[in-house]
C-alpha cells in the first residue's frame, strides 16, 4: 500500500503566510525494507513546537512533468536536538521532530517510471501560519548522502541534495553491475543489460581527457561479464564505465551486488586502480595512490579496531591519527601493516593521558587518518569506508557517561564524533535559560547545605589551588560534602567526592546550596551569592604579563568580558592572593574591594613538601628515562594569533637541533597554555604533556623549566631549580601586547634568550651560578609565603567566613 497520495485537499490550505520564514533539515535517510524512511526537523521562525501538535510538517514532491504535486504526510516525533541544535532560547522545539515514509512505487505507479527528478519542499504550519521551505541536508551522516536503491528492475532511485534540497532522481535504462571481483591483473564484472545493449562491449572513458579503451566483454543473452585489464588503464584520473551497444546505444552501469572483496589492485610506482563506489552506486575505477580503505569495523574494549586495504605500505611505520575538528589537538595510535597490503589499528575512545590514566576524547569530531610517523599534515590519508560496511553505519558505544558514535562524512569518509555528556534536553540554549533563571533562584530559598562545590577551570581537571584545599579539608576529616565540577566527563575525582557535570541541573542546584564555592578562574556570570554562603576565589597564577582591567587593549571589551567581570567580582568575599607582591595587582586589575588573603598558593604545598620517592614516581608515571634531564617547556599563548576557538601554536624552539644536540641525555616535556591547540610534537624526545590533568606533577618531574612569560616560573621558583626565558618577542609582548606588572628584564632569575639555538645552548651547558642572586630575591619577592602550609590558611580563613571554624581554633 502507498504511502504518499496525490493531494486531494482544499487549495487554500496550501496558501503561505508571505512574511513566514521556516527552517526544515533532513537529518537521516534509510531504507527500511523497501520503503524510504525521511526524519529531521521543521519549524517555523518565531513559532514554538514544544508540544505535540504545535507545528505539523508536509513534504511535498514536485514531479518533473510539471504536474500537480504528490505529497506525503509525516508523522511527529520527539527530537530535542531540534532545541538544542536552534540556539535560540525563546521556544522549545522537542516535537518539530518528523518522519516521513516514501513507497517509491508511488512515482512510478503501475511500473510507469518517468526519468527524471522529482523535488522535494516541506510544507510547515503552526497554527493558521504556514510556510515553505527546501529540504536542507544535516551535516553528516545519511543525511548527507541518502543511500540510492534500485526500485525496479533497469530502474535506480537516487536520493541527493541539489538545489539546496533534497531531489529524488529516478533512472531508467539502466544495465547492472552484479557482480565484481578482483583478479591478478584488473577486475572481472558480471551484470545484465538492456536488450539494446546486448551483444555489445563495455567501454573506459578517462574522464579527464575523453581517452576511451574497449574491454572483453562476453555475453550470454543480456547477461554479460567484462574483464577490466591495468595496462588498459594507463592514464592517472577516473575511468567511467558503460555499455556500447551494437547499435550504437549507450547504457550507463550502477552497482548492483554486494559489495564486498577488495577494490584495490597494486600497480608500478606505488600506484592502485581503484575499483570505487559513488553514493549514487555509480562505479569508477581509478588510477591513483592508494587510500586506507576500512572493510572491517569491530568492537574492542578499548574501543574500535579498523582493519582494511593498504597497498604498498607493508613495513612502514604508520600512525593511526585523530584530529579534533576545533581544536586541532591530536591523539596518535600505531598502525601495523602487513606484506599482503593491509592494516589494522585500535580506535581508542578513552586513550591514556600524559599521566597514564584513561580520559575520554573529548567531546566534538574527530577526524580520522594515517600517517607516517613523522610525516607533514599535507601527506595524512583519510580513512574511507569500504561500501560493505556503509550499511554498519553509525555504530555507537558508551564508556561511562559519554557516547561515542563511529559515522560518515561526504559518503564514505570515517569520522567518530564524542557526544556532549549533557543530553539534548539539558544542554539546550532554552533550557539552560530556564535552569538559570528558574532552577537557580528557586534553589537559592533552599537551606544551605554542608557543602563544597569545587570548580578548576570550568571542570577541566582535579588540580591547583581547589584541588589541595580539597584534601586539607579531607584531611581534616570534617562532615561536608565535596562536589567536583567535571566537564565531558575529562576527570575522575577521587574517592569521597562526588562529580558533577558541568550545566546540569545537578550542577545548578549545588551553586545555589552549598555552602562553599571553591575555584581557581571564573565563576558563572548568573552567580548570586547567599547570605552564609563563602565564594572563594583562588585564581590560578602570579601575574607577570597583565590581566583584566589593566589590559589596554580593544580586544579586552569586545564581548563584554568587564562587565561581567564587574558583576562577578562582587559576588567574592575571599580572593587569594600568593605574594605581598601580587596582592595590589590583583585587586587592582578585578577592581576587588573585598577581603584579599595573603596565604601563598595551596597548589605550591606539594612542590615545598615533595620527597624524593614522590618525584620519582612521578617521573616514571610521564615515562622520564633514569638519569636523563627532565626540560619542562612551558609557552604561554599569543592573543593576536587566534584561530577560531583556539590560539595557534607557535613553537619557536627548533626541535631537531634540540633532538640533535640534547636527545641523549634529556627530555623535553611540551606543555603549551591551554588556549594553544593542534599538532604538538611527541616521540622519545619530546613528549606532549598537554593532557596532563595536573601542571604540578610536571613541576615536581622537571629539572629545569624553559618558558617565556608564563606565571609558572612564579611556582616553580619554590623548587629551585634553574629556570630559562625564550623571550624571542619581548618587545613585542611587553610594548604592544600584554605588558609587564614588573620589570621583568632586570628580575628573571635566568637568562632571557633570543632565539632557538640559544636556548639549546644554555640547556646543553646549564649553568645557574650567575643567576643566584637573582634567583634569591626573586624567590623573596614573589615566593615567601609558600612554606607548605598555604591550604591550611585558606581553609581555616573559609571556616571563619562561615562561621564553622571551631572555638579554641580562633
Amino acid at each position: 500500500m502507498s504511502r504518499i497520495s496525490l493531494f486531494a485537499g482544499r487549495q487554500d490550505r496550501l496558501r503561505t503566510a508571505p512574511d513566514a520564514s521556516a527552517r526544515v533539515g533532513l537529518r537521516q535517510a534509510v531504507w527500511d525494507g523497501d520503503v524510504l524512511s525521511l526524519s529531521g526537523d521543521g519549524r517555523l521562525e518565531g513559532h514554538p513546537g514544544d508540544r505535540p501538535g504545535e507545528t505539523a510538517v508536509t513534504l511535498e514532491l514536485t514531479p518533473p512533468t510539471g504536474q500537480r504535486p504528490l505529497v506525503l504526510p509525516t508523522h511527529p516525533r520527539y527530537l530535542p536536538e531540534a532545541t538544542d541544535d536552534s540556539g535560540q532560547q525563546a521556544h522549545g522545539l522537542d516535537w518539530t521532530g518528523f518522519t516521513a515514509l516514501l513507497d517509491p512505487r508511488s512515482l512510478g505507479p503501475g511500473g510507469r517510471w518517468q526519468p527524471g527528478t522529482w523535488r522535494v519542499d516541506a510544507l510547515v504550519a503552526a497554527g493558521q501560519v504556514r510556510a515553505r521551505a527546501p529540504l536542507a541536508a544535516h551535516w553528516c551522516g545519511s543525511a548527507e548522502y541518502p543511500p540510492a536503491r534500485w526500485v525496479d528492475e533497469g530502474v535506480l532511485l537516487v536520493p541527493r541534495f541539489g538545489g539546496g534540497t533534497l531531489q529524488l532522481t529516478v533512472l531508467t535504462g539502466l544495465g547492472a553491475v552484479t557482480g565484481l571481483e578482483r583478479t591478478p591483473d584488473g577486475f572481472r564484472l558480471s551484470g545484465r543489460a538492456p536488450a539494446a545493449a546486448a551483444g555489445g562491449r563495455l567501454i573506459l572513458r578517462h574522464r579527464e581527457t575523453d581517452t576511451a579503451v574497449g574491454c572483453a566483454t562476453d555475453w550470454d543473452g543480456t547477461a554479460f561479464t567484462a574483464r577490466i585489464a591495468a595496462g588498459q588503464c594507463s592514464l592517472t584520473g577516473h575511468w567511467e564505465p558503460t555499455l556500447l551497444g551494437p547499435g550504437g546505444a549507450t547504457v550507463d552501469l550502477r552497482a548492483d551486488c554486494p559489495p564486498a572483496g577488495r577494490r584495490q589492485l597494486p600497480l608500478p610506482d606505488r600506484q592502485v586502480l581503484y575499483a570505487k563506489q559513488l553514493s549514487d552506486l555509480h562505479l569508477q575505477f581509478c588510477v591513483q595512490d592508494p587510500e586506507p580503505l576500512v572493510d572491517t569495523l569491530t568492537a574492542v574494549p578499548e574501543g574500535y579496531r579498523v582493519a582494511g586495504e593498504l597497498p604498498h605500505h607493508a613495513g612502514t611505520a604508520l600512525e593511526l591519527v585523530l584530529r579534533h575538528s576545533g581544536d586541532g589537538r591530536e591523539r596518535r595510535r600505531p598502525v601495523t601493516t602487513g606484506p599482503d597490503g593491509r592494516f589494522a589499528a585500535a580506535l581508542p575512545l578513552e586513550p591514556p593521558a600524559s599521566d597514564g590514566r584513561p580520559r575520554p576524547l573529548a567531546k566534538g569530531v574527530w577526524e580520522l587518518s594515517l600517517r607516517r610517523a613523522g610525516a607533514p599534515e599535507h601527506e595524512e590519508l583519510s580513512l574511507r569506508l569500504h561500501p560493505g560496511v556503509l550499511g554498519a553505519l553509525p555504530l555507537r558505544a558508551v564508556r561511562g557517561p559519554k557516547t561515542f558514535v563511529l559515522e560518515r562524512r561526504w559518503h564514505d569518509t570515517l569520522i567518530l564524533d564524542s557526544t556532549p555528556v549533557l543530553t539534548a534536553a539539558e544542554r539546550s540554549a532554552r533550557r539552560q535559560l530556564r535552569l538559570r533563571t528558574g532552577a537557580y533562584p528557586e534553589a537559592r530559598r533552599r537551606p544551605l547545605r554542608d557543602a563544597v562545590l569545587y570548580d578548576v577551570f570550568g571542570g577541566r581537571s582535579y588540580s591547583c589551588n581547589p584541588r589541595a584545599v580539597h584534601e586539607e579539608l579531607a584531611a581534616r576529616g570534617l562532615p561536608l560534602e565535596h562536589l567536583w565540577v567535571v566537564e565531558d566527563g575529562q576527570e575522575q575525582p577521587p574517592p569521597g567526592t562526588t562529580a558533577l557535570r558541568m550545566w546540569s541541573p545537578e550542577w545548578y542546584e549545588a551553586l545555589a546550596t552549598s555552602r562553599y564555592l571553591v575555584g581557581n578562574t571564573h565563576f558563572p556570570e548568573f552567580l548570586e551569592r547567599r547570605e552564609g554562603q563563602v565564594v572563594a576565589q583562588l585564581w590560578h597564577g602570579t601575574p607577570l604579563k597583565r590581566i583584566a582591567r589593566q589590559v589596554r587593549a580593544a580586544w579586552m571589551t569586545e564581548d563584554g568580558y568587564l562587565d561581567r567581570l564587574e558583576h562577578e567580582v562582587r559576588q567574592w568575599n575571599l580572593l587569594l592572593s600568593p605574594s605581598p607582591f601580587a596582592t595590589p595587582v590583583l585587586a587592582d586589575s578585578f577592581d576587588y574591594r573585598g577581603e584579599l588573603l595573603e596565604a601563598g598558593y595551596p597548589r605550591n604545598d606539594r612542590l615545598v613538601r615533595a620527597d624524593p620517592a614522590e618525584r620519582a614516581a612521578v617521573r616514571a608515571r610521564l615515562g622520564v628515562p633514569e638519569g636523563r634531564t627532565a626540560v619542562l617547556y612551558a609557552p604561554t599563548w599569543r592573543d593576536d594569533q587566534r584561530e577560531g576557538d583556539r590560539y595557534r601554536l607557535d613553537l619557536r624552539l627548533d626541535v631537531g637541533a634540540a633532538r640533535a644536540a640534547l636527545g641523549g641525555d634529556h627530555v623535553l616535556l611540551l606543555r603549551p597554555h591551554v588556549h594553544v591547540g593542534g599538532r604538538m610534537p611527541d616521540d622519545d624526545f619530546v613528549r606532549d604533556v598537554s593532557d596532563h590533568p595536573d601542571v604540578a606533577d610536571l613541576m615536581l618531574a622537571a629539572d629545569v623549566l624553559v618558558t617565556d612569560y608564563s606565571s609558572l616560573m612564579f611556582d616553580f621558583a619554590v623548587t629551585g631549580r634553574p629556570m630559562l626565558f625564550f623571550t624571542y618577542d619581548l618587545e613585542h609582548y611587553r610594548n604592544r601586547l600584554r605588558g609587564f606588572t614588573f620589570d621583568f628584564e632586570s628580575s628573571a632569575p635566568g637568562p632571557l634568550l633570543a632565539d632557538s639555538a640559544a636556548v639549546v645552548a644554555a640547556l646543553r651547558d646549564l649553568d645557574p651560578e650567575p643567576y643566584r642572586e637573582r634567583y634569591r630575591a626573586f624567590r623573596e619577592r614573589f615566593c615567601p609565603l609558600d612554606d607548605g602550609r598555604a591550604a591550611a590558611r585558606v581553609v581555616d580563613r573559609m571556616l571563619e567566613l562561615a562561621g564553622r571554624l571551631p572555638a579554641d581554633s580562633q
